[in-house]
């Protein structure tokens, strides 16, 4: 009965965690990483009793009925080289469908509530192709009328619509200013998720701007953790670690990152107490991140899958993956505004995280929405190498393996904007090179042969393995 877990207890504030902090924050998204990084510096803050989140699921109220049949409660398994360490999590005080849109409208009322964050995926943001609000498409299109038609109780399901939603009754409250906190992988994502929620209330209600301008601060962030999907062994290891039966363990590694720059006019936890930086400037951490991790990241989504692998653990002891993700640290660390010694250490250090086989980071899982992060984590670094000369074949790999991916090798295409890019990719590599580059900004750059000829080598090798 134990492995099932049947005889074990759930957790509950009455025997595990500390009790319910009152709420003071507002999350939005309510997955692993946000419960592996924020939600775990809020826990760990020397003011955590002051501080409690009430966190909103996405799309699906499943994490949040599940967590609430545990008081908020979950486990942290910490995957190191050695025994996984579990720790519990006492930071949700409250955890609410996302279609609770009356409680959301309730906690922007509070004038306690001081920060909200958010981890909702780039995709979650419904962003055009120039950075701004997505007003084509058809759920930004009905927040717009709902909120239009009663903005007190008109039903919104998007994060920018949720979020105008949330401000326009915490203005109508005379609830005072609060801080936006964006932790998900954009540049410069407190601009971004400004942009969006300007863009929607310019439709809904320009008067709110202002009220927003006086109001509201936006803060940018770079995150980093890996934390990968729960398996049924990550909760088998929690059942026999700590005696307890918990579905919503969330695994991840020992390191974490989280840089901000901004202002919390209402506040907020002693976040810099257990290692987040508060700085004047994110950018160059966040393009650190964004090209030396995420850009290498993706490449083994759609370059090592196409090969066999399912893990980035998996993919980075094939010397050859090894090779190319080297080859893209080599292009992209030229390129860097940071001292050498900084680029290669994060180098290692990464070398270090990826080989971690306790962690299953699942490239399937990375390869998802490859049309929010390819122009940020490719282009950029291309850009700069053309800048410089001719891009090295290094650099290129990352296009080619998502356009070999479009194409059906590898990992399976998870995106919002599929039907788009199947259009792209259609008919002979040659057409679908040049389409995608053109989609990129990166048409009539001399690119397209090196491409072609490493799409094709990768389907190549993909045939062999299958």
């Amino acid at each position: 009965m134990t492995a099932s877990g049947a005889d074990l207890p759930r957790l509950s504030r009455t025997a595990h965690g500390r009790p319910a902090a009152p709420v003071r924050i507002i999350h939005l998204g309510l997955g692993n990483f946000f419960r592996a990084h924020a939600a775990w510096y809020t826990e760990h803050a020397p003011d955590a009793a002051e501080w409690g989140i009430a966190a909103f699921t996405g799309r699906s109220p499943a994490a949040a009925e599940s967590l609430a049949e545990q008081d908020g409660l979950y486990t942290l398994l910490v995957r190191g080289p050695q025994a996984p360490q579990p720790e519990v999590v006492s930071s949700l005080s409250a955890v609410h469908p996302g279609a609770d849109l009356d409680a959301l409208r309730d906690y922007f009322s509070r004038p306690e509530v001081a920060v909200v964050t958010l981890t909702v995926t780039e995709a979650g943001y419904r962003r055009d192709a120039d950075g701004g609000l997505d007003l084509r498409d058809e759920a930004v299109r009905a927040d717009v009328a709902a909120l239009k038609a009663d903005p007190r109780q008109g039903v919104v399901t998007t994060t920018p619509g949720r979020l105008v939603a949330g401000l326009l009754a915490r203005r109508a409250a005379g609830a005072g200013a609060i801080a936006i906190v964006p932790n998900d992988n954009v540049p410069h994502n407190g601009a971004m998720v400004s942009h969006v929620v300007a863009d929607l209330v310019a439709e809904v209600d320009q008067t709110l701007q202002l009220w927003i301008d006086e109001h509201v601060s936006f803060v940018t962030t770079m995150v980093d953790r890996i934390t990968p999907r729960t398996t049924d062994t990550d909760c088998a290891d929690v059942r026999s670690l700590a005696g307890v039966d918990d579905p919503e363990v969330v695994p991840t590694e020992p390191f974490t990152e989280w840089v901000l720059a901004g202002d919390f006019p209402g506040g907020r936890p002693a976040w810099d107490a257990v290692g987040a930086r508060f700085v004047d400037e994110v950018a160059p951490f966040e393009q650190r991140k964004l090209w030396m991790l995420n850009g290498s990241h993706s490449l083994m989504a759609y370059g090592a899958s196409i090969l066999g692998h399912e893990t980035v653990a998996d993919a980075i002891a094939d010397p050859q993956v090894r090779q190319w993700v080297q080859e893209w640290w080599d292009a992209a660390g030229r390129h860097l505004p940071l001292p050498e010694a900084e680029v290669t250490a994060y180098r290692e250090a990464l070398l270090e995280r990826y080989s971690n086989a306790n962690i299953r980071h699942l490239l399937a899982q990375i390869a998802a929405d490859g049309s929010q992060k390819i122009p940020i984590r490719a282009t950029p670094v291309i850009s700069a190498e053309l800048e410089q000369g001719p891009a090295s074949p290094g650099a290129l790999r990352l296009v080619s393996a998502w356009v070999a991916h479009l194409r059906g090798a590898g990992a399976p295409v998870t995106d919002t904007q599929s039907d788009l890019l199947r259009g792209l990719v259609d008919g002979s590599v040659d057409n679908g090179v040049d389409r995608v580059l053109e989609w990129l900004g990166l048409g009539d750059k001399g690119l397209a042969a090196t491409i072609v000829q490493q799409v094709e080598s990768l389907e190549a090798q993909g045939k062999e393995v299958q």
